[in-house]
Order: C-alpha cells, then structure tokens, then sequence
C-alpha cells in the first residue's frame, strides 16, 4: 500500500513538473508617477550685501508626471492558472512641482530606478491579474536633493493576452521608503509585454 502511494505521488509530481514552461520577455509602457503626502516644500537662504542672511521657502503642490519603464521578464508557468515570473526593469518617475509662489516657477522632479520584482500571475483564460514585491535602486534624480538610495514597495495589475506572446498590461505599484521627506512613489504604469517562445 505504501509503496503504491509513493508511485502514485512521484508519477503526479513527475506531470506537474512536466507541464513547467518558461518563456522570457520584454515589457515597455508609460509611467504616470506622482509624490504622495504632498504639498512639497523648498528651503533657501542668501547672503546680501552686507553679509545679513535671508531664509526663503515656498510650496509647491504635486502633479503626476509622464514617464516610461522598459524591462525584461522570465514568465516560468507552474499550471494553467499560475506563474512566478521574476523582472528586472529600468524606470523614470517623479512627479511636477506647481509652485504656489507667482515668482517661483514650477519644475519637475525625476528620480530613476533600476528595480526588480518578483510577480505572482494568476490566469483566467485571457485576463490575468498579478502582484509581488519591487526593489529598486536609484540610479539618478533632478530637482530634487539627496533622495534616498533605494525604494521597496508592492505593485498590483491585471493584463490581458491578445496573443499567444503578445499582451497588455496596467499596474499600481506603491513605494514604501520614504523618498524625500514624508514623500513615497506612487506609479500608475500602463504598457505592452511579448514573451518568447520556448522548449518545455
């Protein structure tokens, strides 16, 4: 009896094994990033003529800024419903400055990223919805001083294949580390992803 319930375990294990696919890919589409916990304010000071110090600041409230992501994916499906699929990804986000001061222009703020992600993809025949953890390391910024050095967060999304290898893709991924101040990046990603094919 046992030993037909250990061949009977082995011979389902060998199918579930045997139906493991991996087929790598690419993904590219637009970010609409933005600062959360706004308004953001500057600091200044200057000296005059007779060396007095002067302090300035101003407030600026946040806007979404447009951006991209391009990045690459290793879609490994366990089961008809079910893939792990490992990313990494360069991406550009940030978000515009409106001053609130008449003679402060406004600016835009960047921060890029290269990341990873580990996405846990769940398929309903076409539509597939999708979620993990993201790190990612700063590579560089602008209009902004000494953010921090990297960022942890989750992204949720669904997507949808109008292929075989060919699909669309919408994302929220939400940052946790505290970028500049009480500010995290929130991005809104919408794009397309292609996968390979590949021997099973």
């Amino acid at each position: 009896m046992n030993k037909f319930l250990l061949s009977a375990v082995l011979f389902i294990s060998s199918l579930s094994f045997a139906q493991v696919t991996f087929n790598p890919g690419i993904r590219v589409g637009a970010n609409i990033a933005h600062f959360s916990d706004g308004p953001a304010h500057d600091y200044w000071y200057y000296v005059d003529s007779q060396n007095y110090y002067y302090n300035g600041s101003n407030t600026y409230d946040i806007k979404s800024k447009i951006d991209f992501y391009i990045g690459f994916q290793a879609n490994i499906r366990f089961a008809k419903f079910y893939a792990l699929q490992p990313e990494v990804y360069y991406t550009r986000q940030g978000a515009k400055y409106e001053s609130q001061n008449p003679a402060v222009a406004s600016k835009t703020v960047s921060v890029s990223y290269v990341g990873a992600a580990v996405v846990n993809k769940f398929y309903f025949d076409k539509f597939n919805i999708h979620f993990g953890p993201t790190l990612e390391l700063l590579t560089d910024h602008k209009n902004i001083e000494s953010p921090t050095d990297a960022d942890l967060g989750l992204l949720f999304g669904a997507g949808y294949d109008i292929t075989k290898n060919f699909g669309v893709e919408a994302r929220i991924k939400k940052g946790f580390v505290h970028i500049k101040s009480d500010q995290t990046n929130v991005t809104f990603q919408t794009g397309v992803y292609y996968t390979f094919n590949t021997k099973k």
